[in-house]
């Protein structure tokens, strides 16, 4: 039985690949020609499809024979909302409907995100199974309405939807920004100190990914997945200098105002070179929710039988260690 993995050449799915491989399963990775396919190669039972889920094309070609799909491909960062759509909802629809017609497809898990459910609370209550999905950016509704389409197809597609909170780990290029600031010894603090938010090592999100291949769970069902711990921000920084080696001897609290002005900088200079960016004003509706992001893992803990490992002190460790023999850091 082979899976095919969509994304398998960035941070999670490249963990995903990895543990598959390692597991003896055989692995086709849908990987655009371009991409960075260093944390692939060497790798044994993974064979490469290359296209991309915004071509229907690349999935059919890429789900032929396979019976297991993991479908971790997406945008987290974008030039605009139509290109969040465009990837992740559209490159969704891509898939499961390629899934649908082929027959062949057992179990398809697709990893969203908990943007898409949206953040806790002014209180910090934990978001959980069951209730009410309010994203509130352009990210969390292109993943909300990709879950839709997958869950369109669960009598054809036996599915499973895996939101996680903010993934962080070895090989991610996102949260290295944050160790960068600590390291120089200036942070700017984004977001309220005493706000709480669940985190899960990249390679915890991974095995639960794995796990839901296997997992006897009603088709269609939703399941955050996070380490059981939420953590303050100001925690959060403390960790991360205990992990760098290093204290921030300037951290400059920035104003909504002051953050709202660095992301129309921030797009700005991403319309002039082309590029997505993660500062956006959109991206400033997560920052400020004086809340967090904190959602119950528990139901995944018991559904897929799976218990993340690794606590955030010592995945920033362990994060912090690879980035410096990485040269990243």
């Amino acid at each position: 039985m082979t899976v095919l993995v969509t994304g398998a050449s960035g941070f999670l799915g490249s963990h995903i690949a990895e543990q598959l491989s390692a597991a003896g399963r055989s692995v086709r990775a849908l990987v655009r020609p371009s991409s960075d396919q260093r944390f692939l190669s060497g790798l044994r039972h993974v064979e490469l499809s290359y296209g991309s889920v915004d071509d229907p094309g690349s999935c059919t070609a890429a789900l032929a024979g396979v019976t297991e799909v993991i479908h971790a491909a997406g945008l987290v960062k974008a030039r605009s909302a139509t290109e969040f759509l465009r990837v992740n909802t559209e490159g969704t629809e891509h898939l499961i409907s390629a899934a649908a017609k082929s027959g062949s497809v057992r179990r398809f898990v697709f990893v969203s995100s908990q943007a898409a459910g949206g953040p806790s609370d002014r209180r910090g209550t934990a978001v959980a199974v069951g209730t009410e999905s309010e994203p509130v950016t352009a990210y969390g509704r292109s993943k909300l309405a990709a879950e839709h389409l997958v869950r369109a197809e669960k009598a054809h597609v036996p599915s499973v939807i895996i939101r996680p909170p903010a993934i962080y780990g070895p090989r991610d290029k996102e949260i290295l920004v944050f160790f960068k600031a600590v390291k120089s010894g200036v942070l700017p603090l984004t977001n309220p100190p005493q706000a709480k938010y669940s985190m899960i090592y990249g390679p915890d999100c991974a095995a639960a990914c794995i796990r839901a291949l296997d997992a006897q769970v009603e088709s269609g069902q939703v399941l955050y997945v996070e380490d059981g711990h939420p953590i303050s921000f100001g925690e959060m920084i403390a960790q991360v200098e205990a992990a760098v080696g290093k204290k921030a001897w300037l951290r400059v609290p920035l104003p909504q105002a002051v953050v709202r002005g660095a992301a129309t900088l921030s797009e700005l200079y991403g319309k002039a070179t082309n590029q997505a960016v993660m500062l956006t004003r959109d991206k400033c509706n997560e920052l400020h929710e004086m809340g967090g992001w904190v959602c119950d893992g528990s139901l995944a803990r018991t559904l897929l039988d799976w218990q993340p490992r690794v606590q955030f002190a010592e995945g920033v460790r362990l994060t912090a260690d690879w980035y410096r023999q990485a040269g990243w850091l």
